[in-house]
């Protein structure tokens, strides 16, 4: 721990003295140190990320880079509420057993073997993450895949890392499926109908090719699959085993699902009908029917609140939107993307694949949020003459699909092997990860890379 503090200091002041050198200001070259420093402490110390957001923010008030007023204006708190409403509406489902309802009925297929059992993880794994976050649906995904393992007597450990790859790239899908997400689409103006449109297309279109290459790799697997699916074919055991009949509480939680999801999709044109702001009603919807689950569910209401909504997480959430508007506000943001064009000038295809490439290579190594709120300012200090559509968009994919290539690359690979360990006390070594997460990575980037450059949908 002493080391990694060590190296944390010396690498936040190397970061001040380098970019006063290279045209700062001594008062944006200690910002910028301080920045780093919170950023850093999020990849040293994990566990102590709210700590270093929390004394990072303090130094800025102190050095006045930053005061109340203009906390709450950059702590993004849009789309924390947003957040919140759709915790609280996905603990409701999750409660009411909605989503293992929908994957058991799914699975009582017939003719069910390893191959298209396989392929049903994957699809589940990512259309859930497009529709709730990342976390809530490896959640989900880890007690089905935990039940079928130790009902076919089978390692859990390819099926868990596939679910994880494909929630990793179906949260890019959706403007629900991540906090950047969300944090995106209110800072670029994109709305639910643009990610279903542009994110959504090229995210099924990576799935297909991750899942094609996990089939090939994990063949043997499926295989074996096959074998222990073939005699429980008529198993009135196994069919018992994955049913879950709906009850009220179901249906109901289905209802005011479907209700959000048709007032989201639709916000735009409701915005337009009203004459209300850009995003308003996106960003609204999901506070409002937050409440109405609070009264349907009431015996459940505190439990949802205490329990279900990630506090920790928003607290972090909250404090480093503050630092990352700090960085903007100060003209920081501003010179680093004179800097870039300086470099690769304002040539799209360079500057997507830098966005693109760089922001997946880091968020392999740290929180994708993190990422994205340092990536927030360069991309809104570009010229007026660069077309930062496709760079929305480039960071996006880099930083959800760039999740995929080391075990420590989201938020979802960490809850799912933290549930490994815990429940069946099996580990996963940081190279077999490793092995199939960088070429997934890296394909899934490239694609992206391809898509967004000569799709005339992104710009």
């Amino acid at each position: 721990m002493k080391r990694n503090f060590f190296l944390l200091v010396i690498i936040s002041i190397l970061v001040g003295f380098f970019s006063n050198y290279i045209g700062l200001s001594l008062r944006q070259s200690i910002i910028l140190s301080v920045f780093s420093m919170s950023i850093l402490g999020t990849f040293f110390f994990w566990d102590f990320r709210i700590s270093f957001v929390f004394i990072g923010s303090g130094i800025l008030f102190l050095i006045h880079a930053m005061n109340m007023e203009f906390f709450i204006q950059y702590a993004s708190l849009d789309v924390i509420l947003f957040l919140i409403g759709m915790m609280i509406i996905v603990a409701m489902l999750k409660e009411s057993g909605f989503f293992l309802w929908i994957i058991t009925t799914l699975l009582r297929v017939k003719f069910l073997d390893g191959q298209r059992l396989f392929v049903m993880i994957m699809l589940f794994s990512f259309v859930f993450a497009g529709l709730m976050d990342e976390v809530s649906s490896i959640l989900i995904m880890c007690n089905v895949i935990f039940v079928i393992s130790e009902f076919l007597v089978i390692s859990p450990v390819p099926l868990l890392i596939s679910s994880i790859i494909a929630t990793n790239i179906g949260s890019a899908s959706t403007v629900l499926g991540n906090p950047i997400g969300i944090l995106i689409a209110a800072r670029a103006g994109l709305n639910f109908e643009d990610f279903i449109t542009h994110a959504l297309p090229m995210s099924f279109i990576v799935l297909i090719i991750t899942t094609f290459i996990l089939m090939v790799y994990y063949r043997s697997y499926i295989i074996e699959m096959s074998e222990k699916l073939y005699p429980h074919e008529h198993d009135s055991g196994f069919i018992k085993l994955i049913s879950i009949p709906p009850d009220k509480k179901t249906v109901g939680s289905i209802v005011i699902f479907l209700l959000v999801i048709i007032f989201i999709s639709l916000h735009s044109r409701i915005e337009q009908l009203l004459q209300l702001e850009e995003n308003t009603v996106l960003l609204v919807m999901p506070i409002i029917f937050a409440g109405i689950v609070l009264i349907y569910r009431k015996e459940k209401a505190m439990y949802y609140i205490e329990h279900e909504v990630e506090w920790n997480s928003l607290l972090f959430f909250m404090f480093l939107f503050a630092q990352a508007g700090v960085i903007r506000a100060q003209g920081i943001g501003n010179f680093i993307a004179q800097k870039l064009v300086s470099i690769v000038g304002e040539r799209e295809s360079f500057l997507n694949g830098i966005i693109l490439f760089s922001g997946g290579i880091i968020s392999s190594i740290l929180d994708n949020v993190v990422v994205v709120s340092s990536y927030i300012p360069v991309v809104k200090g570009l010229p007026s003459t660069v077309n930062t559509k496709p760079l929305w968009w480039s960071l996006l994919f880099g930083a959800c699909y760039g999740g995929n290539i080391t075990m420590i690359g989201s938020t979802a690979n960490i809850v799912a092997l933290g549930l490994l360990g815990k429940r069946l006390g099996k580990k996963i070594m940081f190279l077999e990860w490793l092995k199939i997460g960088l070429v997934v990575g890296i394909i899934s980037m490239f694609v992206a890379y391809l898509g967004v450059n000569f799709s005339n949908t992104f710009r």
